[in-house]
């Protein structure tokens, strides 16, 4: 079967989950000021229409994997595209509080499929020299679908049902993603892995322009790798994956726990402290959300070159630096026009430097890091865990903001990133310039090495007892 795709259309359809994954959770951040007045919900309830997302999003995220690993990535996006569809419709539409809280959990089983799902796929399709660019692209599409919530939330808050709009427009772009899945190819390492080489090899030639050399050496690795038998929860946790999976669980959580969302919430008010008027507070978040997808596609263009782990180690210290400042520019922001100024600075900073650093390449490196006969598992778990992190620091960002005051908690989060760095130096290991095949040898290596060290001291304890 012939793709009449081009790789580029096939990378635009592919990643267009990130832009719903980024619309739906920005869309909230306006639509919730009119929902509440029109649907009469007090705190608790609000609270519930803006974490519902998250709820779903991490049953989406821990599920999604072993059934594409089962069925396939094209099958599964087909199916989120669906419940995109679904879940965008049925907020906008929704007629009570009840109502909303469910749509907005089969929206959130969507974003946390979209999530996990996406980033594989990208990765398993994409070239070792374009990998980092084109699985950035899930995290560019984000940051897209931020900005397009942020211009349309704007755009509407003068209209009385405006909030009905901004949830419901997701269906859109949910339509055109069903479209594509229909006709996007299957990853080439599932296909192999399920008899179907001859599709696998059109697919590669497309996504490499027809260089049968490169695509020959890519199905004799794939075919070596897809030997090995499915594996589930016990080779995920096995002495094998190990590396891959402590690097992957503690990007997903230092990704949530650096502060990136709460800092993005606090930006209006930083913006009103520093003296600007309230109607720039509120353009802000679109000139935030401007900045966001330049700065991300300078990342995620850089990160084929640069080593992922330098970035990564730059830019945590960046953040942390910038965290520290803008704790500083907070504190004074009240009496002194130049502290104000500072904090502005060090948010632009700090945004900047997570925007092209660990907001793309966490999502690029959880997509690559894990073997083949578990990618997908791997990936919904590490998916999964972010999304629980990110549930926990939204939930915990309000009466800790409270307990500490304006700024303070920004200090905890610049030890995170502290923290962050040291992590990357001593458990994460380099997949810039490396082939998903060449990584998962990587690990078999390393486990093989950890065995034979052991056998020796098994050995001389025997011999001592």
């Amino acid at each position: 079967m012939k793709h009449k795709l081009s790789a580029s259309w096939i990378y635009f359809f592919a990643a267009l989950g990130g832009l719903l994954f980024g619309y739906d959770t920005g869309s909230i951040s306006g639509a919730i000021l009119f929902i509440e007045k029109q649907l009469s919900l007090n705190s608790w309830q609000q609270g519930w229409v803006v974490s519902a997302v998250l709820v779903g999003a991490i049953i989406g995220a821990i599920t999604i994997g072993p059934f594409s690993d089962r069925f396939g990535r094209r099958k599964l996006l087909l199916l989120t595209s669906i419940l995109f569809f679904i879940g965008a419709l049925g907020s906008g539409l929704a007629p009570e509080f009840w109502t909303l809280i469910f749509t907005r959990i089969i929206l959130g089983l969507a974003v946390g499929a979209a999530s996990s799902l996406i980033p594989t796929y990208l990765a398993e399709l994409a070239p070792v020299a374009k990998r980092g660019m084109m699985s950035g692209m899930f995290q560019f599409m984000i940051m897209s679908g931020l900005l397009l919530a942020y211009i349309l939330n704007y755009s509407l808050q003068g209209i009385y049902t405006g909030w009905r709009w901004m949830l419901g427009f997701a269906a859109l772009p949910a339509a055109i993603l069903f479209i594509g899945a229909i006709i996007l190819p299957e990853s080439p390492r599932y296909l192999v892995r399920n008899d179907k080489e001859n599709v696998a090899r059109e697919v590669l030639m497309t996504m490499n322009n027809n260089d049968a050399d490169v695509v020959n050496g890519d199905i004799a690795k794939i075919k070596k790798q897809a030997e090995i038998v499915s594996g589930g929860w016990k080779e995920l946790f096995g002495l094998m994956v190990r590396p891959a999976l402590i690097a992957a669980v503690g990007l997903a959580i230092f990704q949530q726990v650096m502060g990136c969302n709460t800092v993005l919430y606090y930006a209006p008010t930083i913006f009103t402290d520093a003296g600007f008027g309230v109607h720039f507070a509120l353009l802000s978040h679109i000139w935030i959300g401007i900045f966001n997808v330049i700065v991300t596609f300078i990342g995620i263009y850089l990160m084929n070159k640069v080593s992922r782990r330098k970035m990564l180690i730059v830019g945590g210290w960046l953040m942390g630096i910038t965290l520290f400042i803008l704790f500083w520019g907070l504190m004074y922001s009240s009496d002194s026009k130049f502290a104000a100024d500072i904090a502005v600075i060090s948010m632009v900073i700090y945004i900047a430097s997570f925007s092209g650093t660990w907001g793309p390449i966490m999502w690029t490196m959880i997509g690559e890091m894990f073997p083949l006969n578990i990618r997908g598992l791997g990936n919904s778990f590490a998916a999964g865990v972010n999304w629980t992190a990110n549930a926990i620091v939204s939930l915990t960002f309000p009466p800790l903001l409270s307990l500490f005051g304006k700024g303070t908690l920004f200090i905890g989060y610049g030890i995170f990133c502290l923290l962050a760095i040291w992590f990357v130096h001593s458990k994460v290991f380099e997949t810039q310039g490396k082939s998903l095949e060449e990584i998962e040898q990587w690990l078999r290596t390393q486990a093989s090495k950890k065995q034979k060290d052991a056998a020796p001291e098994a050995t001389s304890i025997q011999k001592e007892n």
